[in-house]
């Protein structure tokens, strides 16, 4: 008797196991931790810094929101190195031997807000690099080899906040390059290899603005040529760059006012060397022995007027005080000039009739007047001629030497 072996084995049997092994795989997915790595599931945070990785993980947790990367050897990024992180908030891959980084290096990771790349060997950035973050609000690129920025074209960036690009061998930067960064609040760019010449006028402007609006920035510290290398760009006199106007852009004006727009003007590429190189050497500064600074000689012109007008005004004050001083004590003299001036015009108009008039009076009066006798006080009262004549004359001594009439 032969027994045939039953088929348990269906497709419904088959579809099932297929499902239960995909859940198990998912499973063992979320809960495994890259070799090397420590993992934190509170903080969703996944550790692999200082393991001597030399390429990116590829079993990272689903979940991860924060991952560290630094201080090992990854020399590359390649496209959607982090596709499986599609949560990912910060990144570090800061101290690596970083050299390139593929266009769609970080692909998926529409979340990511801090992004660290310092202490590598970046010297060039692809202009789409960072197009798949538009939740980023802080890059870190500084201490790498970066000789120009990427053109951050269209939305991409429109919530980075903070941007640092110091120790980079940056000589220029397009204001356009900038514009398109509009929640931009902190920029460091000092120690890179600026070259202050007509080609960072553009620079120049919009850092100004950007100050002016309560922007930080730490300032661009020029390198060439050698009699602006170690200053300020900011504090660089505007009429040193008068010479610039004409040769910005495309042989037109410089314009003040900043584009909204982030399209980059830059010359056409097919240009022959030589002519590149003349306009290049024409955009140099010239030296100036004693640069003028337009803000010191208008302090200056201020302050000389005040000092002007404090003295006029003080000269006034004195003249005035001196015409008082001299009219006031002209008519206290004046006074009793005029009253001797009317006695003696009294006298002058008088003159000799008047005169004799008196004596005749006082004779007539007085007629004993000569014979100097005394008389009484009432005679003396009616008879004011013989009362000068007493005073006048000395009087005689009294005797009876019988020529007198008592």
């Amino acid at each position: 008797m032969k027994y045939q072996k039953s088929n348990f084995q269906g497709p419904a049997m088959k579809g099932d196991l297929l499902w239960l092994s995909s859940v198990l795989l998912l499973l063992h997915g979320a809960s495994s931790c890259p070799e090397k790595c420590l993992c934190h599931k509170p903080t969703k945070s996944v550790d692999c810094s200082r393991q001597g990785l030399r390429e990116i993980p590829l079993d990272l947790p689903p979940g991860t929101q924060i991952l560290h990367l630094q201080h090992n050897q990854i020399r590359a990024v390649p496209t959607s190195a982090f596709i499986g992180t599609p949560l990912l908030r910060s990144l570090d891959l800061s101290n690596n031997a970083l050299f390139t980084l593929a266009p769609g290096a970080f692909l998926g990771l529409a979340h990511l807000q801090v992004l660290n790349l310092t202490q590598n060997s970046l010297q060039s950035l692809e202009n789409n690099v960072f197009q798949s973050l538009p939740q980023l609000q802080e890059l870190d690129l500084s201490f790498n080899n970066i000789q120009e920025l990427p053109s951050f074209k269209g939305e991409t960036l429109n919530h980075l906040t903070w941007l640092a690009v110091q120790r980079n061998q940056l000589r220029h930067v397009h204001r356009a390059q900038l514009a398109a960064l509009p929640s931009l609040r902190v920029l460091f760019f000092r120690d890179n290899l600026w070259k202050c010449n007509c080609h960072l006028l553009d620079l120049k402007l919009w850092l100004e603005s950007f100050v002016y609006k309560g922007g930080i920035t730490d300032g661009v510290i020029c390198s060439a040529p050698d009699i602006w290398k170690g200053k300020d760009l900011l504090k660089i006199p505007y009429e040193l760059y008068n010479a610039c106007l004409p040769l910005l852009g495309n042989g037109g004006p410089v314009q003040t006012q900043f584009p909204d727009t982030a399209e980059l003007d830059l010359p056409p590429s097919g240009r022959p060397q030589e002519q590149t190189d003349k306009s290049q050497s024409d955009c140099d500064l010239k030296a100036k022995t004693r640069p003028v600074s337009l803000r010191h000689a208008l302090a200056t012109v201020v302050i000389t007027g005040v000092i002007c007008g404090v003295v006029c005004l003080m000269m006034l004050v004195a003249a005035v005080y001196g015409c008082t001083y001299a009219a006031i004590m002209a008519k206290s003299h004046r006074q009793p000039l005029r009253h001797a001036m009317e006695r003696r015009s009294l006298q002058e108009e008088k003159g000799p009739l008047a005169a004799s008039l008196a004596r005749a009076a006082n004779l007539a009066c007085c007629p004993t007047a000569s014979t100097r006798t005394r008389r009484s006080e009432a005679n003396v009262e009616k008879c004011p001629g013989f009362r000068r004549a007493v005073v006048s004359q000395p009087e005689a001594p009294f005797w009876n030497d019988g020529n007198s009439s008592y």
